[in-house]
């Protein structure tokens, strides 16, 4: 067992890593819970629903079943989420459960943060990505026009994370989590920076993995302890993230994977961090990892820089019309940067031709 603790304004709350938790989860409520509402998808109901409900016997538990994927985290969901905890009588004292991935991890959170002004809830990942999300109380769904624009800070009660439960993910979500951990690997550590670009992710060791989590958590955890609310240092957490948020929106949420569209934006990243500072980046190294464990690297055509640059606008991040980018000084050592429609139109376009000549 593998365990941190991270401290926010409102509560201290544990992060705990373990194979089989699943099965001894009542160790892990800390108090007595009036209901408990489980939330998950419909890919993960199937597999691990059953064994949370068995252990939470005794409980008055209810569970809500969405449809996997993005393409959930959106206002209907919610309200559905909202009626299924008021129909089942939840109240203040009540739990929810969110099982799953980052979606239901965003979801269920948003609707505990919001469900009679707030409730306890847990995190239970149930994938590598989720071990970004899943962190530092950031619960939130989408809009038309960006992702997470509706949302709060609202830290969990605990993250409980079952190790066994990895070993049924298919590889495109393997692909996915470990964007996010190369992410933290180049705002924070060349070492692990330089270990993961690496790796061939289809002939990664469940002890490696295991590993390469719990480097993750610990990037994040450090980083959420010092900037609660994302007004310093924890913007760094959003390398390749202003370019894959737009990336998500106008292809339409579910048509690649949120680390597929990270690591697109890691590639962004890298080429305006080039050009700012001056600085070499392993720009080539990143292409060639992505190939190597068949990313898809996505292909931006100039008549739709406009709408990019639009979508990158409605960001949250963005500040007074600017588009606020997350660049390196070198690996290690983030920076940000707000940029104008203008200069972001002239890298992207300068993007697109670099991207075909590899």
């Amino acid at each position: 067992m593998k365990q941190l603790t991270i401290q926010s304004s409102q509560r201290s709350y544990p992060i705990v890593m373990e194979a089989g938790l699943r099965f001894h989860l009542k160790k892990w409520l800390k108090k007595e819970y009036s209901s408990i509402l489980v939330i998950t998808d419909d890919k993960i109901a199937d597999k691990y629903l059953q064994d949370v409900i068995n252990n939470l016997e005794g409980q008055h538990v209810y569970s809500y079943i969405v449809p996997a994927g993005e393409a959930s985290k959106n206002m209907d969901q919610y309200y559905k989420l909202q009626t299924k905890a008021i129909e089942s009588g939840l109240d203040r004292k009540s739990l929810i459960i969110a099982l799953g991935g980052g979606v239901i991890g965003d979801l269920g959170g948003f609707v505990a943060a919001t469900f009679m002004r707030g409730i306890d809830y847990i995190q239970m990942p149930t994938t590598i990505l989720a071990h970004d999300s899943s962190v530092g109380g950031k619960v939130a769904i989408n809009h038309e026009s960006g992702k997470n624009l509706i949302g709060c800070f609202y830290p969990p009660a605990a993250v409980l994370y079952d190790t066994e439960t990895l070993a049924s993910l298919p590889y495109r979500e393997i692909r996915s989590g470990y964007a996010e951990i190369l992410k933290e690997g180049f705002i924070s550590d060349i070492h692990l920076t330089e270990e993961l670009l690496s790796l061939s992710l289809q002939q990664v060791t469940t002890a490696q993995q295991e590993n390469h989590l719990e480097a993750g958590i610990k990037v994040k955890a450090a980083i959420v302890e010092e900037d609660e609310r994302e007004s310093g240092v924890r913007k760094y957490l959003n390398l390749g993230h202003t370019l894959g948020h737009a990336l998500e929106a106008r292809l339409g949420y579910g048509t690649v994977t949120h680390g597929e569209a990270v690591a697109n934006g890691m590639l962004f990243a890298l080429h305006v961090s080039e050009d700012m500072s001056g600085e070499e980046f392993p720009f080539n190294e990143l292409y060639h990892w992505m190939k190597l464990n068949e990313y898809p690297v996505i292909d931006i055509e100039k008549k739709r820089i406009a709408e990019l640059v639009k979508s990158m606008k409605a960001d949250k991040k963005s500040v007074s019309g600017h588009i606020q980018m997350v660049l390196l000084n070198q690996v290690g050592e983030p920076t940000v940067a707000n940029l104008d429609d203008s200069s972001v139109e002239a890298y992207i376009r300068t993007y697109i031709e670099r991207m075909n000549k590899l």
